[in-house]
């Protein structure tokens, strides 16, 4: 877990130091999504890596997924768009199936629980890739967690974008210096901090969530 705090006291509810929880979705409320992806490629004849590697660096693939995320393009045409282009035959549903082993990281679930218990308000932060057919929260039972969502398809704008980290703070109606925000992504970290927002970057290292405990002033299993 790395952290990186600015100096300034939040004063929160209760005492505590903070007044706000700020979750990603993927890699922090979900399980490590590789080897799920993984079996589902091989499943189809693919290569293991075959998920990652066109998504992330086949071109128009890539250029697809950014259009997802800042909503400019549909899951179902995204869908039928790109698994031509994976060398997958059957197109619908395409990113539900993909995603069909993932599971949730129960212990960062808790953790978000038991924060709303101690007064905080939790709030997801997420770079969606598509609501419909498949949506991803709904499958790993999250919404109910939460007193804010900002979703980057709904926004029409994606991390690491200034402005919906801008738009959270303002949902929340708080400053950014009550806030804690968890992610996975190095990159999406900077943008928050400049805001003060403290943020500790989820690196899977066991007792991360017990450790973001701490820090928000509170036992894990409060």
């Amino acid at each position: 877990m790395t952290l990186t705090t600015p100096t300034a006291t939040r004063p929160g509810e209760a005492g505590l130091p903070f007044a706000a929880l700020i979750l990603d979705f993927v890699g922090v409320l979900t399980a490590n999504a590789g080897p799920a992806h993984g079996e589902w490629c091989l499943a189809q004849g693919l290569d293991a890596g075959a998920w990652r590697q066109t998504l992330g660096y086949e071109p128009e693939a890539s250029r697809l997924y950014t259009e997802l995320e800042a909503g400019r393009l549909s899951q179902a045409e995204w869908n039928r768009r790109v698994a031509p282009i994976l060398g997958v035959p059957e197109h619908e549903n395409l990113m539900g199936r993909a995603w069909s082993g993932v599971r949730p990281a129960d212990d960062m679930i808790a953790l978000a629980r038991s924060a709303r218990r101690a007064g905080l308000k939790v709030a997801l932060l997420s770079n969606s890739f598509g609501l419909d057919p498949y949506d991803p929260y709904e499958a790993l039972g999250v919404w109910e967690l939460f007193d804010v969502t900002v979703v980057s398809e709904r926004e029409g704008v994606a991390k690491p974008d200034p402005a919906i980290y801008q738009l959270t703070l303002d949902r929340l109606e708080l400053p950014g210096e009550a806030c804690l925000f968890v992610d996975d992504h190095p990159r999406n970290l900077p943008p928050a901090e400049a805001l003060g927002i403290t943020t500790v970057l989820a690196d899977g290292q066991p007792g991360t969530p017990a450790r973001i405990a701490a820090l928000l002033g509170f036992p894990a299993e409060l």
